[in-house]
């Protein structure tokens, strides 16, 4: 007997991936664009990582910030098992929850690709990593992050879902600014380690580009779910 699944959550397949043309476009629409008024616990957040790392961007600076960028999508996970339990006898209610889950699994897969590329870059570049600043350091940022994208979800879903829109609005300026200051990137190609993955792209310049448009993804994402923070 053969068992059909209908209506099975899928990953979503992640922020589009984009041409040449509409890379450049996108930097240019990101320079064009003023970051967001951040709040004050978000400015908390960047004040010591741009003293730690320095205000300007650094491959050892983005691999980071990207180890902390999947945490807020580790924290709505772990709140959406939590609902899920909670509203069990309520099975189309679950299913709407349980599919925040999966798009919360396939926004950290995305956020860890990046991590990845960034440690590759990295190592090809020689660039020095101590345990204090690169282990130590981002892993207590990102506890203090986890804690506060699952206590603000708790109380306010909408707060947190503005900080992460906060952060990923961030991560997008700096990754569009660095490619822009440092123009040898278009002529160094991609090593493409990662790229039955991600993808492989003319050039670094245009990898970093391509992350930074992620990160523009990933805000938009945030500020919509924003419009309907609580699942119902």
């Amino acid at each position: 007997m053969t068992i059909t699944a209908d209506h099975r959550p899928e990953a979503p397949s992640g922020p589009p991936k984009l041409g040449r043309e509409q890379l450049l476009r996108a930097q240019r629409e990101t320079l064009a664009t003023a970051r967001m008024n951040y709040s004050l616990l978000a400015r908390m957040m960047f004040k010591p990582v741009d003293l730690m790392y320095g205000e300007k961007g650094s491959y050892t600076k983005f691999a980071m910030l990207e180890i902390i960028a999947r945490v807020p999508y580790q924290a709505w996970e772990r709140m959406g098992y939590w609902a899920v339990h909670r509203h069990a006898g309520r099975s189309a209610l679950a299913r709407r929850i349980f599919e925040r889950i999966v798009e919360a699994r396939a926004d950290q897969d995305n956020e860890q690709w990046h991590l990845l590329i960034l440690q590759d870059l990295v190592q090809r570049t020689g660039q020095r990593q101590t345990w204090l600043l690169h282990k130590a350091a981002p892993w207590m940022i990102a506890f203090f992050y986890y804690h506060v994208s699952w206590v603000l979800f708790l109380i306010r879903p909408d707060w947190s879902y503005r900080l992460n829109a906060e952060f990923e609005d961030h991560a997008e300026h700096e990754y569009m600014e660095f490619v822009a200051q440092h123009p040898e990137l278009d002529l160094m190609p991609d090593p493409g380690t990662y790229a039955a993955e991600y993808g492989r792209y003319h050039s670094v310049a245009d990898l970093l580009r391509q992350i930074g448009h992620d990160e523009r993804t990933h805000k938009l994402d945030s500020l919509e779910s924003m419009k309907e923070p609580r699942v119902r």
